[in-house]
C-alpha cells in the first residue's frame, strides 16, 4: 500500500527579498505542515517580519517562489487570502468604537455572521470588555482584539508577527495560553514570528530559525532542543587532561580551544564534577550553565 505524503500548508522556495544593497531574507526554503503550529524565530532584523509580509503578499518577493494551501500566492493571492487571518505589527483599531462595534465594522465588509462577534470574543477573553471604548484598552487586550479581528473569518492559517511584543508578563502568559489552546478549539495551522526562544519552545510544535536572512534551523521541537540542549561550560587549568579525567567519568566532553563543554542534563552533578577535577590537581576558575545560541551558531 502507497504512503499518501501530506503538502505542506506553506511552502517556499529560494524566497529572498533585496532592498537596495541588503538582502533582507536569502534563499530561504520554508515548510510548515497542516495543523502545525510553528515558531518563526529570530533576533530583530533577521527578516521575520518580511518573510511574513511576502506570505501575505504584502511585500513583492525579489526571488523565489510561495504557495499556500497548494496554490501559487503569485496567481491565486484572493482566493489564498480569503482563508487567512493575519496580525502583523499592532492591529488597526477604531479607538472611539468599543471592542464588540470594532468588530462589527469588519464583519459587514466580510459579510460573515454577527454570531462570529461573540464567538472570537469568547476565545480571546473580551466578552466582558467589549462595550468599552478600545482607547481604554490596554496594550494587552488591544492584541487579543486584533486576534479576535484575525479569527472572525475562521481562517484555516492563522499569521501572527511578535504578538507579545510590548506585554507585560501578565500579557505575555495570557497570549500565550491563548495562542498554545486556538488549536485545539478550531482546526488552524498557526505561523508566528518571535524573538524569544522561551516562548516559541512553549508555545510551538515546529520551528524555523532565522538569522541575517538565512534560515538556519527548520524542524519539530524537539529536534530543536536536543540539538541546542543547555551544557556547563568549564574554565580551568589543563584543558586536556581534564577533559580526560570527564570522558572517564562519563561525560561527553567538548572542548571549544578556551573552554570545555559538558551536557548539563546528566546524573553527574556539576560538584561530582567540580570535585573531581580538583581532585585530580586541575584548577577550576569557573563553572557556566549555558545555553547554545541557536541565533547566532552558524
Amino acid at each position: 500500500m502507497t504512503q499518501r505524503t501530506v503538502a505542506p500548508l506553506i511552502e517556499t522556495q529560494a524566497l529572498g527579498k533585496r532592498f537596495a544593497n541588503h538582502v533582507a531574507v536569502d534563499a530561504i526554503d520554508l515548510r510548515v505542515e497542516p495543523g502545525a503550529t510553528y515558531g518563526f524565530l529570530g533576533p530583530n532584523g533577521a527578516g521575520k517580519t518580511t518573510t511574513l509580509r511576502m506570505l501575505l503578499g504584502l511585500t513583492r518577493p525579489s526571488s523565489g517562489h510561495i504557495r499556500v494551501f497548494g496554490q501559487d500566492l503569485t496567481t491565486q493571492r484572493a482566493l489564498i487570502l480569503r482563508r487567512i487571518g493575519a496580525l502583523i505589527e499592532m492591529p488597526s483599531l477604531y479607538p472611539h468604537l468599543n471592542g464588540y462595534d470594532n468588530l462589527r465594522v469588519t464583519q459587514i465588509l466580510l459579510d460573515l455572521p454577527r454570531t462570529r462577534i461573540d464567538a472570537v470574543l469568547e476565545i480571546v477573553d473580551l466578552r466582558g470588555d467589549a462595550r468599552r471604548a478600545t482607547r481604554e484598552y490596554s496594550l494587552g487586550m488591544k492584541q487579543r482584539l486584533g486576534l479576535a479581528h484575525a479569527l472572525l473569518a475562521q481562517p484555516e492559517l492563522l499569521i501572527l508577527d511578535e504578538p507579545t511584543n510590548g506585554l507585560d508578563p501578565a500579557g505575555i502568559v495570557a497570549m500565550r495560553e491563548l495562542i498554545r489552546e486556538l488549536p485545539k478549539r478550531m482546526p488552524l495551522t498557526v505561523l508566528l514570528s518571535s524573538h524569544m526562544l522561551g516562548e516559541v519552545e512553549q508555545i510551538a510544535s515546529h520551528v524555523g530559525v532565522i538569522r541575517e536572512g538565512r534560515l538556519l534551523f527548520q524542524g519539530d521541537i524537539g529536534e530543536l532542543q536536543r540539538r541546542f540542549a543547555p551544557e556547563l561550560r568549564i574554565d580551568c587549568s589543563e584543558r586536556e587532561r581534564a577533559g580526560t579525567v570527564l570522558a572517564t567519568l562519563g561525560f561527553t566532553v567538548r572542548d571549544d580551544g578556551a573552554s570545555l563543554h559538558v551536557p548539563l542534563e546528566t546524573s553527574l552533578s556539576p560538584a561530582t564534577l567540580n570535585r573531581a577535577l580538583v581532585l585530580a590537581g586541575i584548577d577550576v576558575h569557573a563553572l557556566h550553565p549555558v545555553r547554545a545560541d541557536l541565533i547566532c551558531t552558524p
